[in-house]
């Protein structure tokens, strides 16, 4: 009796799950959201120089200055990439692995084992930068710099189904005073005033 009310709430509960879900016209996919041009106007800095090279070797000091290791450089195209690893841990999330075990230990009498949640782990931050002119006479450059991670989880279980470790997911990272920090520290490394496009 029991097994058939679990069994009979799963399915209640997977079906509100797929009435949820929002299908996505191909065209939509093209479509710019309306975060779009302020993540842009975050990202995005111009400088009045015709020294693009300088502001690409500034830029990759910074990015060494926060703790980045330059992993790819193109000087031609104003091109860089650096990155650097972290704990990606949180109390909050062992806090609710822990809650959510301690709620499903009562599985054991129905023969289940409790639920495990999996937890991140390890994260690997990551900057990619970009600088080219924004007018025809190169007096003017723009420099986009894009900060991202990528989240590793740990391990877990789901009843008797094992969760395995490795599990990852990668987000761009949206907080301006990352942004703010380094186009500051740009603007002293090359001994000018930034101005937004």
């Amino acid at each position: 009796m029991r097994a058939l009310f679990v069994a009979t709430g799963c399915l209640a509960l997977a079906t509100q799950i797929v009435g949820c879900v929002v299908h996505t016209q191909p065209d939509e996919f093209f479509q710019l959201k309306p975060e779009s041009a302020a993540n842009r106007a975050m990202q995005t800095r111009g400088f009045e120089t015709r020294d693009e090279a300088e502001l690409l070797s500034a830029s990759a000091a910074v990015l060494q200055d926060l703790g980045y290791q330059v992993e790819e450089s193109v000087r031609e195209v104003g091109f860089l990439r650096a990155t650097k690893e972290r704990s990606a841990r949180e109390h909050g999330q062992d806090i609710t692995r822990f809650l959510v075990f301690l709620v499903t230990c009562g599985f054991v009498l129905g023969g289940e084992p409790p639920i495990i949640i999996p937890v991140d782990l390890h994260q690997k931050i990551a900057a990619t930068l970009v600088t080219r002119p924004i007018n025809t006479q190169s007096t003017r450059q723009e420099v986009r710099v894009v900060f991202y991670r990528v989240v590793w989880k740990g391990d877990g279980s789901a009843g008797r189904q094992p969760i395995p470790p490795g599990e990852q997911r990668m987000e761009m990272l949206r907080d301006p005073v990352l942004y703010q920090t380094f186009f500051a520290k740009l603007s002293k490394a090359v001994f000018l005033e930034p101005f937004a496009l």
